[in-house]
């Protein structure tokens, strides 16, 4: 068979352990010199492809790809950029067949979400629509843990174990000041649609912190929610709230609703803490803190999670495989087969199926009053944030990689983006 280049790209909101499969997938294609002749990363997601800047990540030491592992963000640059449909836009599918044809690549490797599937579905129909072999994989990505047909995502169970920590932290300090100060604590943490991050500060009611949860999934109602808040000060003192910033009210307008939409159309969120925490002041006249965990969840890399991690690196490597096997429009996912002890295997999913579906929290997952969490998404969570898996350190900081990032010349003329 022919020695074929790869294209590896990162895309969305980056997340601590992206870079492990950017790793994994490296590392693998590196075992297979008879089928993989090099992996060029996009600089910035598609766009790279587009504009042909890709990275020779065969220009990094065995060591440098290594240390991606424990390296948070993306190393090569994301990107917000959603291909449009060929009929749409068909000249940047003939593009990234120009780019493809010229540095001999035939495998394609796009780490994201929901909306990176779709992209990487798109790009697996070239073959078929425009003439071009290539194999496309999904690498997948995000930490809202909201794509389908897998048990959970990369990305999620770190962010999950750092709202976790958070909350127990802040709350028991809130806690300790209740009696002449604070009163209650406001947590912000991501999820547009789906409350499973809202879901992991649950968690510290195992240890008797007084929490209520607002997910995405049950409607705000502010009288009910207040009440609660009473109840809960009256009964011990001071209570902590974890809220989602897609919480919103019965007619679908979010606490946080901020009037601006990103590249993808999704309305820009952000604001929904100190919302909550002034309903309380107003209605109640507790003192609140509030803060919004925003990208330190997702960047907090000192914190991953092991699970997190080891199954990061693994779909970046079963990446690799599944396109090696001649697979195309393909997903690498988890599939649980025991809560205790924790085990899983990896399997795929066709990519017609991912694209552009979110899959949110289950109702049995959220307690009967809509506040909290349930045994069973306790058993599904906590495997999710177990183990450590600490980076070195070094003068008391951690120690991340920064790669060269050594440009592949060009052979093309310039291409401006629509």
């Amino acid at each position: 068979m022919p020695i074929l280049n790869a294209f590896y790209a990162q895309s969305g909101g980056v997340t601590s352990v992206i870079n492990a499969s950017a790793c994994g997938v490296i590392e693998t294609a590196r075992k297979h010199p008879d089928r993989i002749g090099n992996v060029y990363a996009g600089r910035n997601g598609i766009i790279g492809a587009l504009t042909e800047e890709l990275i020779d990540t065969g220009a990094e030491p065995a060591e440098a790809i290594a240390a991606l592992r424990s390296t948070p963000s993306g190393a090569f640059g994301s990107c917000r950029y959603k291909l449009k449909s060929l009929e749409k836009n068909r000249r940047e599918y003939e593009r990234l067949i120009e780019v493809f044809k010229a540095h001999g690549i035939g495998y394609f490797f796009y780490n994201g979400g929901g909306d990176s599937a779709d992209t990487c579905f798109k790009v697996s129909q070239l073959s078929q629509s425009l003439g071009y072999p290539l194999q496309a994989i999904h690498v997948p990505k995000t930490i809202d843990n909201d794509l389908p047909l897998t048990d959970c995502c990369p990305g999620f169970g770190s962010v999950a174990k750092y709202v976790a920590v958070s909350t127990l932290e802040a709350s028991f300090d809130v806690r300790s000041m209740a009696a002449t100060s604070t009163k209650v604590f406001v947590l912000e943490v991501m999820g547009r649609h789906a409350g499973w991050i809202a879901a992991a500060g649950g968690l510290v009611a195992d240890h008797g912190i007084p929490v209520v949860v607002l997910f995405p999934e049950i409607e705000f109602d502010k009288a009910r929610f207040l009440a609660r808040i009473d109840e809960l000060v009256k009964q011990h003192g001071y209570c902590s709230v974890v809220v989602s910033e897609g919480c919103h009210y019965p007619d679908g307008t979010f606490l946080a609703e901020q009037g601006t939409r990103d590249a993808f159309g999704h309305a820009q969120l952000g604001g929904a803490a100190p919302v909550v925490a002034q309903m309380v002041k107003e209605a109640l006249g507790h003192k609140f803190h509030w803060a919004v965990a925003d990208y330190l969840q997702r960047a907090a890399r000192h914190i991953a999670s092991a699970t997190d991690v080891k199954q990061a690196y693994e779909l970046g490597q079963r990446a690799v495989e599944l396109a090696l096997e001649g697979r195309n429009a393909v997903m690498p996912t988890i599939e649980r087969t025991s809560d205790a002890p924790y085990a899983y295997r990896i399997g795929s999913a066709p990519l017609d199926a991912v694209a552009n579906v979110e899959k949110p929290m289950p109702r049995d997952f959220i307690s009967e009053d809509g506040w909290g969490i349930t045994d069973k998404c306790r058993r599904y969570l906590l495997p999710l944030i177990e183990g450590e898996d600490y980076p070195a350190y070094r003068n008391g900081l951690p120690v991340y990689a920064t790669l060269r990032n050594v440009a592949v010349p060009r052979k093309l003329p310039a291409f401006e983006l629509a």
